[in-house]
């Protein structure tokens, strides 16, 4: 048998996976492609393969065979069944000290159960968030892996020499422990359906309350990318609006009804369960939800009308207020999506280098954008930030442009456009700074009719019940936290 001459094997010829594949050859990489439909291995050899120095295999165990060791096997198939499926198959053929590689949108805690698992049987897995798209795989995307940090020495050659690079540095590091590579993934695309909803809803404005056509939007979104809103998702916003075929604007015939993976709703499912408010997220999500209830909607504005007004100010000094809603709307998103990191962390025991995760984002993923640079800075400055809002560059540009958002929200309220994400990101920076929240008489209700118990202010830790109608006993319900 000829010598082993594979540096990494990836499993799965998606999109994704071929350019993966593909990258990882540009930069001097043996790469051994294999897919369970074989046709597909000898189709990609054949055709974008072709002249380069990429092997294929048409066996797991021919696969195997050519990987030099440690071997590093890399997954890039539908999360769930079909990657432990992979992983039972894989586990006999290979020894102690190889690695196996998730590079799927998987459930943190699926990565967490599977890095344990594995590790008593003498493997190294690692659970790596990829993000860029298409595009990214191929030229350079950001990646997030963790899992079994003894992994690390072998695949952070490959794996740093194909990421993105952000003023040379490269978008990809260790991110931590178990499954903190796709708990930050999770995170970062719980942040992207947030991004997407804000645009959506500025979008939304513009076309409705201010009667603007696809081209004046398109203008209006690459002088956003131009200052502090510079990012991808504005950058291919203004090219989405511009774009045309020999029937028009294609934005236009697209249906408004939007689809989704889950990854959101893992973020909202995971936001719940550490008991962290990422309420802007959530609403994006929602936002989908009723976006699909299309006929039902249809059917609705018969009855119920629709727009009730349009703008009638200063549409100037509106798109300028507009931007800075937006701005300030896109730091909250983010401020939520690094708390539930923090608490997440927290919780499992994860190192997490949050400074080093903005770096990561800066590059070769779809929520790159300029301010990623200042949020590096804010925990550079201080590790244990509690909040990007407490860092002083978030806080000043805060205070610069909420009033802005509160024009916006209020005038398109009157004008009964829906902005769950703008409206939300008002409502929870003005909750985070409230000295005094009305959870006090929410205290009260609860122990008025389930003896729920509350905590009189500098008696902390000490619960207490009132009879308050004279007619309830003494005895009150267990405490918790909800």
């Amino acid at each position: 048998m000829s010598e082993p001459t594979a540096d990494i094997a990836l499993i799965g010829l998606a999109v994704m996976g071929q350019n993966l594949i593909l990258n990882m050859n540009d930069h001097g990489f043996v790469v051994c492609a294999y897919n369970r439909t074989t046709d597909k291995v000898k189709a990609f050899l054949e055709n974008e393969a072709k002249g380069t120095k990429i092997i294929g295999a048409f066996s797991l165990e021919e696969m195997v065979s050519k990987l030099k060791k440690p071997r590093r096997v890399m997954l890039l198939v539908k999360a769930g069944s079909a990657v432990d499926a992979f992983i039972e198959k894989l586990i006999p053929l290979l020894s102690a000290g190889d690695i196996i590689i998730d590079g799927g949108n998987s459930d943190y805690r699926d990565t967490e159960r599977r890095t344990i698992d594995l590790e008593k049987r003498g493997l190294y897995y690692v659970g790596s968030g990829v993000s860029g798209g298409e595009e990214g795989a191929r030229y350079g995307p950001s990646l997030m892996p963790g899992g079994n940090p003894k992994a690390w020495p072998h695949i952070k050659p490959i794996f740093q020499a194909i990421c993105a690079k952000a003023d040379g540095e490269p978008c990809c590091d260790w991110v931590g422990e178990t499954g903190a590579g796709h708990f930050v993934k999770m995170v970062h695309n719980g942040i992207e359906y947030g991004d997407m909803q804000l645009i959506c809803e500025a979008y939304h404005i513009m076309r409705d309350a201010l009667r603007m056509n696809p081209e004046e939007m398109a203008s209006v979104f690459d002088e956003w990318n131009k200052g502090k809103l510079d990012s991808f998702l504005i950058e291919i916003t203004r090219d989405i609006l511009k774009f045309k075929d020999e029937k028009g604007f294609l934005l236009e015939r697209i249906r408004d009804t939007a689809g989704q993976k889950g990854t959101g709703k893992l973020t909202v499912n995971a936001a719940l369960e550490y008991g962290v408010p990422v309420t802007l997220i959530a609403e994006s999500v929602f936002g989908r939800f009723i976006s699909a209830l299309q006929n039902e909607r249809i059917e609705a504005s018969g009855v119920l009308g629709g727009l009730l007004d349009v703008y009638k100010g200063d549409r100037k000094e509106f798109l300028k207020d507009l931007g800075k809603a937006l701005y300030a709307s896109k730091i909250i998103s983010y401020a939520q999506g690094f708390m539930l990191m923090r608490e997440a962390a927290k919780v499992n025991n994860w190192n997490l280098n949050y400074g080093g995760i903005a770096l990561m984002w800066r590059g070769g993923c779809i929520i790159r954008s300029a301010f990623l640079g200042n949020i590096k800075e804010a925990f550079d400055k201080n590790p244990k930030l509690s909040s990007l809002l407490m860092d002083d560059f978030f806080a000043r540009a805060m205070k610069e442009c909420h009033m802005s958002l509160r024009k916006i929200v209020s005038a398109i309220v009157m004008i009964g456009i829906p902005m769950p994400a703008l409206s939300n990101a008002i409502a929870f920076y003005d909750s985070y700074r409230a000295g005094k929240l009305p959870a006090n008489l929410l205290q009260a209700l609860r122990d008025y009719f389930g003896a729920h118990t509350y905590e009189l202010i500098g008696q902390e830790g000490v619960f207490v019940h009132t009879n308050w109608t004279g007619r309830g006993g003494n005895v009150s319900a267990t405490t918790y936290d909800a």
